[in-house]
């Protein structure tokens, strides 16, 4: 009990150990370089830009900077996020606000900005790929034909054993991957609190992390228990909404005229179900999950309606 207690009197403290790891320069510089295949040396030539009071729902912008004519959003994100794009909107339209800040827009002369790029480190559990994009006009509704804004969002998975190539090049990164996973390593056995603990001086003992850990353990081990409880918390949340969805889109599908199929036998049941939660918005796995039927059936039901 008194580790719920503590978690919940911090639950105001919104940084993170990634956050707090790469807003260093020279460790920045090197993710960098590692995601863009440069070869920059001096972190001074990296302009830090990063809103520290761009606050959406809770959520810091993690890190932004300036490197020759390009602007860097990076987030960190330990649940999956299909909103990513529409809060790097948010974020960027302040960027862009704070840089022409002093000039006038309703000159002659044109503004001329940074180009941006946008790129969330992933290390939840739920997706396995290696990386994804994801697009802003996803979100819109009723979309024809091509977008008149976009903005893509490309994720890249830093969990152990995604990525090599990244993880080899950023000796920083892969060092927090594998401090991600002792973390939860531990988590399986132990409570949370004496689970971080443990995580943390194994890492020191074997040269991961060793000197950020033993600069800043107190105040890592605070945030590495938040983190994980919150992502533990995000993702009981997810759940409950994938099923509480699901179980509205059955209930609308019976509504639609499934039940009168069902005397058809199960598969037509099941079949005309599938193209009732396809117009509810569930994506194939959803209902591919929820009707117990695999993916390539689901795909060839809704493709014969």
């Amino acid at each position: 009990m008194a580790h719920k207690k503590q978690l919940r009197s911090n639950r105001n403290y919104k940084d993170t150990v990634f956050r707090m790891l790469f807003s260093d320069r020279k460790n920045l510089l090197s993710l960098y370089n590692a995601v863009s295949g440069a070869h920059y040396e001096d972190p001074e030539m990296l302009e830090i830009v990063t809103l520290e009071n761009a606050i959406y729902m809770g959520m810091k912008n993690d890190l932004a900077f300036i490197i020759d004519t390009d602007l860097f959003l990076y987030e960190h994100q330990s649940t999956y996020n299909p909103n990513m794009p529409l809060r790097d909107l948010f974020y960027i339209s302040s960027e862009y606000q704070k840089l022409v800040d002093k000039k006038s827009l309703y000159s002659s002369v044109l503004q001329k900005i940074p180009a941006p790029q946008f790129i969330v480190f992933y290390n939840g559990t739920e997706k396995k790929k290696d990386s994804w994009l994801n697009h802003l006009s996803e979100a819109f509704e009723n979309l024809s034909g091509n977008p008149k804004l976009e903005l893509e969002v490309l994720t890249l998975n830093i969990n152990e054993g995604h990525n090599p190539e990244l993880m080899e090049q950023c000796q920083t990164l892969r060092e927090y991957a594998q401090y991600v996973a002792c973390v939860r390593r531990y988590a399986k056995e132990f409570e949370l609190n004496k689970a971080v603990k443990l995580a943390v001086d194994e890492c020191i003992r074997n040269n991961i992390l060793s000197e950020f850990l033993r600069a800043n353990k107190s105040e890592v081990i605070s945030m590495s228990i938040f983190e994980y409880d919150k992502e533990e918390e995000e993702r009981k949340l997810r759940k409950a909404e994938y099923e509480a969805g699901v179980a509205a889109g059955m209930k609308d599908g019976m509504k639609a005229g499934v039940a009168d199929g069902i005397s058809k036998g199960k598969i037509l049941a099941k079949k005309d179900a599938a193209s009732s939660l396809i117009t509810l918005g569930l994506t194939v796995e959803q209902i591919s999950s929820a009707l117990k039927v695999d993916v390539e059936t689901v795909e060839k039901w809704i493709a014969d309606k």
